[in-house]
């Protein structure tokens, strides 16, 4: 994969004693300064004229696929010329088309010092880095990659999504681990590689491997993986029947009913999906993700009905910030927002970096006619938003008709900070 692209400052004081000296001095200054220009102007032009030889080189033996010759050559030219950003990428990707990842990953940082806007460059250093363990750096430089922009190649995007779908799989970002799967489920079709991960990720397993081939936990995850791939695909009618056919077999599973509920949640299928959740919380009594989705689910359609199921979660887990989030959005969709003002605070205190949160907070103290810190909420809001705007990626995020949980995913549920 190839994507080709002494001067001495001295001061010499001398003081003679003797003007026949010092007139001597100064011919010989006179002499000789001219030389040394020309001595040194010739090295420059050597030195430019070998590196464009050994660059030239470097390029045909990598072209001609004499990868150690090209190496070798690579490695001269860039002893005399560091800033060649494209000899340090082409170094880069004959190491790692040869598992030499650590030597790769060396030659892809320097593109990057060079050249900053390169998203590939930074991509493919995030790939170097998942090989060598080094997960949260991976991560890190393979968003920034697709932050700043790869360049058209498929079979690129496509290594870069699985790699930053198994990533987000292993730090325990289901949600958004999905979301990257079905898009090179969309962008691929089924492949049961993709299909180990995101069925991991959808019954919210964080392990780095899937289970043991033949194993009831493998079988399990594999098929609610090529089920929910199916859904990346828009194969609805296939993915249903598909699903339903692996709760069957294991109704008890963890998780199951969940994963089910997900992708019913994709089709709008409130009820069906509200069924699904309720039959997890059945399995497993302490599941705080399920009350939460059906509280997500019922806001705007049935709030009374979910706000229950929001006041459980909290109870389960009160130092879930998004759970009194979301139990403030129901109470103040039911206009009670002297209960919602104290549950939206502490969402707050546990999120402060979170806008959509000051949006909420704006409402409720403007129904309960406290301007002034309605007004401080509203312009929180718009100053966060504004600094999304600025980051790495950020877009322009307009003022929400509404607060809703969709703002923030249930599945990545943030953390309080300690």
């Amino acid at each position: 994969m190839y994507f080709p692209e002494r001067s001495v400052n001295s001061a010499l004081q001398c003081y003679f004693l003797r003007r026949t000296i010092f007139q001597f001095s100064i011919l010989i200054a006179v002499l000789f300064v001219p030389l040394a220009i020309g001595q040194a102007g010739s090295a420059a032009h050597t030195s430019a004229s070998a590196f464009a030889t050994l660059s030239s080189k470097a390029d045909a033996a990598r072209d001609a696929e004499r990868l150690d010759e090209a190496i070798v050559l690579y490695k001269r030219a860039l002893a005399l010329r560091r800033s060649w950003g494209e000899g340090w990428w082409s170094l880069g990707t004959i190491y790692y088309d040869r598992d030499s990842y650590a030597k790769a990953a060396v030659d892809f940082h320097k593109v990057t010092d060079l050249q900053p806007e390169n998203g590939t460059a930074f991509a493919m250093l995030g790939l170097c880095e998942f090989e060598l363990g080094r997960d949260e750096l991976a991560l890190k430089h393979i968003q920034r990659g697709e932050n700043l922009g790869l360049q058209k190649n498929p079979d690129l995007w496509h290594v870069v999504l699985f790699h930053e779908g198994m990533l987000l799989q292993r730090k325990g970002r289901f949600q958004a681990a999905q979301d990257t799967l079905e898009e090179l489920c969309l962008q691929t079709g089924p492949s049961d590689k993709v299909a180990n991960v995101l069925g991991m990720a959808m019954l919210r397993l964080a392990t780095k491997d899937p289970p043991r081939e033949g194993s009831t936990d493998a079988g399990v995850v594999l098929g609610i993986g090529r089920a929910e791939c199916l859904a990346g695909q828009k194969k609805y009618d296939e993915a249903k029947p598909a699903f339903e056919g692996i709760v069957s077999q294991n109704p008890k599973y963890a998780n199951v009913h969940y994963a089910f509920g997900l992708f019913l949640t994709e089709l709008r299928d409130i009820a069906g999906s509200v069924e699904q959740f309720k039959e997890e919380i059945q399995n497993h009594p302490d599941h705080v993700l399920a009350r939460l989705r059906i509280a997500a689910v019922e806001y705007k359609v049935n709030s009374a009905e979910a706000i229950p199921f929001a006041k459980e979660a909290v109870k389960l887990d009160p130092q879930q910030p998004f759970a009194h989030y979301l139990l403030g959005l129901l109470l103040l969709d039911v206009d009670d927002y002297t209960n919602a003002i104290p549950e939206l605070e502490i969402a707050q205190k546990g999120l402060p970096r979170e806008s959509k949160i000051y949006f909420a907070l704006g409402t409720a103290y403007s129904r309960a006619g406290r301007r002034k810190e309605a007004a401080e909420a509203r312009a929180t809001f718009a100053q966060l938003n504004e600094e999304q705007k600025k980051m790495p990626g950020g877009a322009t995020q307009p003022e929400p008709r509404s607060s809703g949980p969709e703002q923030i995913p249930v599945g990545d549920l943030p953390s309080a900070p300690h």
